[in-house]
């Protein structure tokens, strides 16, 4: 052996899969995460319908999970409730007994908060310890944490907007906590099935989404916008017709705010003709997913999302005809949780179509 080839550089020896790593495990749990989140959502539907936000009005991470236990317990929430406008300018006279309704159910959902996020922050310094997370997974776990952290935040940024010269809260805020719950749940589900992808094959690699999902995802998302603010802005008892707003297909004396734009925020009338409509745009980019992703033989997938996409349009259009129900439009809130899982669920199986045809390549 001449010196030339004793100096010669090694090849880099070939990877090696992880052996504590368990994909499935935290697929699975990401998926009952992801669950709970839903929960979450349809919970906080109820209570922003039954005006129940504003009933706690102190922060307290820790020591607010303990409810009033007695009588004076019960009266020192009373006294602080009826300090907020909500109550000296919409409420005045409640009941104690009324005041439990509501601080019932915002009690419930900052619980469910709290509860998420022991379960996700628990687990995953279990898994983390026993080295159980795959390379390149440890990071987006932790963002989603981050993003779980924020979200509490940014909930209790949206109440201090009710508590000192408002009746309610911002329906801009409002829309920043919706979304950013539903951009978690859609990082849940994502990550969960780029996990079992690798848990079924040990050289699976995460999955790239495709242009026509990020496109659907994006018109979703602005619609999810438009629907929190209906919901912020009471819009749905604008009119209570379909299609037509009344007699017109757009209310021809509908008062407009200036600039123009402001229309698209904070005019009850506009925001909710442009709901409206805005559904017929996302049913037509998901259902042209649904067609993809049939087409790349994930007819599961596909017909589950283009069945959720019609039964929520079909939801939203009872809500505005039954003047708002309250369960007809806790069902239209919790439904768009699930179309957000649909759509996540097909986009990623058509990634994964995509990804082997290149690899085949």
């Amino acid at each position: 052996m001449n010196a030339t080839a004793a100096r010669a550089p090694r090849a880099p020896a070939p990877a090696r899969p992880q052996p504590t790593a368990r994909p499935l495990a935290l697929a699975r749990w990401l998926l009952a995460v992801a669950g709970l989140v839903v929960a979450m959502v349809i919970v906080g539907g109820i209570t922003r319908l039954t005006e129940s936000g504003l009933s706690i009005t102190e922060w307290k991470p820790v020591t607010g999970a303990i409810p009033p236990l007695n009588a004076a317990d019960w009266e020192e929430a009373f006294a602080l409730y009826k300090a907020t406008p909500e109550y000296q300018q919409v409420n005045r006279g409640m009941s104690l007994g009324d005041f439990k309704f509501i601080f019932f159910w915002e009690y419930i959902h900052r619980l469910l908060g709290r509860v998420i996020g022991l379960a996700f922050a628990l687990p995953l310094a279990w898994f983390a310890w026993k080295r159980a997370i795959p390379r390149g997974y440890g990071w987006r776990l932790v963002v989603l944490l981050c993003l779980g952290g924020l979200q509490g935040a940014i909930g209790w940024w949206m109440v201090v907007s009710g508590l000192a010269q408002r009746t309610d809260v911002s329906h801009v805020r409002l829309a920043v906590h919706l979304l950013t719950a539903l951009l978690i749940l859609g990082g849940l589900v994502w990550t969960a099935l780029d996990l079992r992808a690798l848990g079924a094959r040990r050289v699976a690699r995460p999955v790239r989404m495709p242009t026509l999902a990020v496109w659907t995802f994006s018109v979703l998302a602005l619609q999810l916008m438009f629907g929190a603010y209906v919901a912020g802005l009471d819009a749905g008892y604008a009119f209570n017709s379909w299609p037509k707003m009344g007699e017109e297909w757009f209310p021809g004396g509908t008062p407009m705010l200036q600039p123009w734009l402001t229309n698209l925020v904070d005019n009850p009338i506009v925001v909710q003709f442009v709901h409206r409509w805005l559904a017929w745009v996302v049913a037509g980019f998901s259902l042209l997913l649904a067609w993809r992703a049939a087409r790349a033989g994930f007819k599961g997938a596909a017909h589950a999302l283009a069945f959720l996409v019609l039964f929520q349009i079909g939801l939203g259009i009872a809500t505005l005809l039954s003047g708002v129900e309250l369960w007809v439009a806790v069902a239209h809130q919790g439904t768009a949780a699930l179309l957000v899982v649909a759509t996540a669920l097909a986009a990623h199986r058509l990634g994964e179509a995509r990804t082997r045809i290149v690899r085949a390549a």
